[in-house]
Formats: C-alpha cells, sequence, structure tokens
C-alpha cells in the first residue's frame, strides 16, 4: 500500500547566486521539488487503466530516455514512481498508470486540465543499441508493457538495424491488456512477431492460455546472438529471464526493469533497496547476470 506523502508546495526555482556580468540567470531546481504539469489529455485504457498526458505549466519537458520513471504528485494525497510511456507529440510524458492505491486512484482520477507534481526522469534506461545486429525478444508482464513502450517503439520505426523482434505479453484477462491498438500495428505494419497470452480467457479469446513463459516456444531467435528486455511481476521477470538463460541467451544481454517502493528517486531514502543496490538510481533496468542472485533472496 502507498503511503501518502505529506502535501507538497511547488516553490519557485532558486536562481544561481554568483553569475558573470552579462550572463542569463542559471535556473536550477532541488530534485526533490515538483515541477508542476497540466493534465493536457487523459485516455482510458480499461476499466482501472489511464493514459495521461502531462506537460509542464513552463518550459519544457527535460528529455528521457527509455525505461526512466518519474515521481509523480497527487496534491494532497501523494507521490509515486510512474515509468515514461513514450513522449507526447508536444513535447510533454506520455504516462500510463492503473489504479492500485490511494495515489494512483487520485492520479487516474484527474481530469484534463488539473495540475499534477512532476519530479524526473530518474533512473537507469533500456539500451536498444545495445541489440543493434541481433534477434530481439521483448517480454512484458500486464502493466509492464507499459515502460517498454519506449523502447518497442525504437524497435519498430528502426526494424532493419536488428534481426528478428518478437514480443511476447501476458495479461489477466483479454479486458486488462493494454495498447491493443498499437500492439495490432506493431504486427502489422512494423513486422514484429507479437504473441499474447492470458491467464483468464473469456468466450471471445482464442489466442493462448497461460503463462508468458509458454510463448518462449513460439518465437524463433538465436539465443547466443539475443538480446531481451523484459518488464512485468517479479515472479514473471525471473521465470522469462531463467528461461531465456536456459536456452543459452548470456545473462547479460538480458534487461530487466525492477520496481520497488521508490521515495526520493535520488537514492538518499532507501526505501528502494535491493542488497547493494538502489532501484531508484542503479536501476530500474539491470542485467539479469546482476539481479539474479539478489531475486532469488525472499523479501530481499
Amino acid at each position: 500500500m502507498t503511503t501518502p506523502a505529506a502535501p507538497v508546495t511547488f516553490t519557485a526555482p532558486e536562481i544561481a547566486p554568483e553569475m558573470a556580468p552579462g550572463m542569463a540567470p542559471e535556473i536550477t531546481r532541488h530534485p526533490m521539488t515538483p515541477v508542476p504539469y497540466r493534465v493536457r489529455s487523459r485516455r482510458p485504457d480499461r476499466a482501472d487503466t489511464v493514459t495521461l498526458t502531462l506537460e509542464p505549466l513552463e518550459g519544457s519537458a527535460p528529455p528521457f530516455l527509455p525505461g526512466q520513471f518519474t515521481m509523480l504528485y497527487a496534491p494532497g494525497v501523494g507521490e509515486i514512481a510512474i515509468s515514461i510511456s513514450g513522449r507526447a507529440r508536444s513535447g510533454g510524458y506520455v504516462q500510463t498508470v492503473r489504479a492500485v492505491g490511494a495515489v494512483s486512484r487520485a492520479l487516474c482520477r484527474m481530469p484534463v486540465g488539473a495540475v499534477v507534481g512532476v519530479r524526473g526522469p530518474f533512473g537507469t534506461a533500456w539500451e536498444p543499441s545495445a541489440a543493434a545486429g541481433m534477434d530481439v525478444v521483448v517480454a512484458a508482464g500486464g502493466l509492464g508493457l507499459a515502460p517498454l513502450r519506449p523502447v518497442i517503439r525504437e524497435l519498430a520505426a528502426h526494424g532493419a538495424r536488428y534481426g528478428r523482434i518478437s514480443l511476447i505479453v501476458g495479461t489477466r484477462t483479454p479486458a486488462t491488456l493494454i495498447y491493443p491498438r498499437e500492439l495490432a500495428r506493431w504486427r502489422d505494419e512494423n513486422g514484429i512477431d507479437v504473441q499474447v497470452t492470458v491467464d483468464h480467457p473469456d468466450r471471445s479469446w482464442k489466442g493462448p492460455v497461460g503463462l508468458v513463459t509458454k510463448l518462449i516456444d513460439r518465437v524463433v531467435f538465436e539465443p547466443r546472438r539475443t538480446y531481451a528486455f523484459v518488464c512485468g511481476p517479479e515472479i514473471m521477470m525471473h521465470a522469462v529471464a531463467a528461461e531465456l538463460v536456459r536456452r543459452h541467451v548470456p545473462a547479460e544481454r538480458i534487461a530487466l526493469s525492477l520496481e520497488r517502493n521508490m521515495k526520493c528517486g535520488i537514492g538518499r531514502c532507501g526505501h528502494c533497496q535491493l542488497g547493494p543496490l538502489f532501484t531508484c538510481v542503479d536501476g530500474p533496468v539491470l542485467g539479469y547476470d546482476r539481479v539474479a542472485p539478489l531475486l532469488g533472496v525472499r523479501e530481499l
């Protein structure tokens, strides 16, 4: 359960006190101070999931790398870490939020025009350039497709740089699948092998049923020349990565996006510690070779 943070005041940026004559003021902002962003658009994806487009009230949104996150503040409720799902045409951030706690529910209810606080971007990123010339397997579980969306869009836009590209997705039910139109476009227009499985099918579902690991048998890749990007529930990521290693994909070429209870985003509070790592600064994207020993420790 998310612990609500104390209300945050959007304070004015600080101006560097020492400047050479004629220089414009250098505006800096403390990394713990949220920047006010306006909700430009709101798209309900599913009953409990909303995609927001956020734009700063002043200036432009800082650049981000695929896989990074921001800390989103719902005024008077609290702050949580949410991955960036893309860059809007207007230059703002696209972020998909699922209502699972007090803060995420408040963010999902935000109407167009509402103001939220944003800190970041923070964290490490996916590195699609590391997969150049290799087959690529992207594995997503549930809302894990949202942090992977920017790297999938990169793969789709520059498919000639890579070998075979496969996307395997697991979701609870057909109704909880996010980005269905984009999945179809990546398959039909970009040539990505898209495979989807559900845990609980309805009468209309004609596809695979079961764990996302079962979809590994349905895609084609050369293990020793494969790079994998994996995001989803921790148990799912561990299972997918272990299966890929069993098939001789090198562990250092399997990237996971880990989730912990992040509070500060800058490695100071310790809430997101995973053994010797702080997920907010050492991650969230980490190689399986580094985290495999840690994921096997209960309650770490």
